[in-house]
């Protein structure tokens, strides 16, 4: 669980659908994606910071800030996961949820480059995190998809 009222990340949010709920819920959130227009909304939102830039082909926007949680889902940039760990504050949270290998026979995205290998939250997210769940497999909701995803602690040793 996240600290209450703890800061979050959410990557590659998109119309901010996580950013809602966990301001909602009263943590304070900061929000990145290449195009923010789908936040636009959110812009006086006291609770909310939106920061717009491009994770693929700039430096990370965050470099030495801590976030009590980081939330990504739906998006993979495999260079970005080692930013990510060390991003996540002493006891913090990590959930990651996005598209595996077998997805492909499902709908987008079926490039490889866009897909997780199996384990490959695991592997990224063992080292200096404990992980509380992982799941990969089949899901029939929202719709028919292939994903993985995980939730990790930031290890306080």
């Amino acid at each position: 669980m996240v600290v209450a009222g703890g800061s979050v990340l959410d990557v590659a949010a998109g119309s901010g659908r996580h950013a809602r709920y966990l301001a909602r819920q009263g943590y304070r959130v900061t929000t990145v994606d290449v195009d923010v227009s789908r936040l636009a909304d959110l812009e006086d939102h006291d609770g909310i910071e939106i920061v717009e830039a491009d994770l693929e082909n700039a430096p990370w926007p965050f470099s030495g800030c801590r976030f009590d949680g980081i939330v990504v889902v739906n998006y993979l940039h495999r260079p970005l996961l080692s930013r990510l760990v060390d991003s996540v504050a002493q006891d913090g949270i990590l959930i990651y949820d996005t598209f595996a290998e077998g997805n492909e026979r499902y709908g987008r995205p079926t490039n490889p480059a866009f897909l997780l290998r199996k384990g490959e939250l695991l592997e990224a997210f063992s080292r200096g995190m404990d992980v509380v769940a992982y799941e990969h497999g089949f899901h029939e909701t929202p719709r028919p998809s292939v994903r993985q995803r995980i939730c990790a602690k930031k290890s306080s040793s």
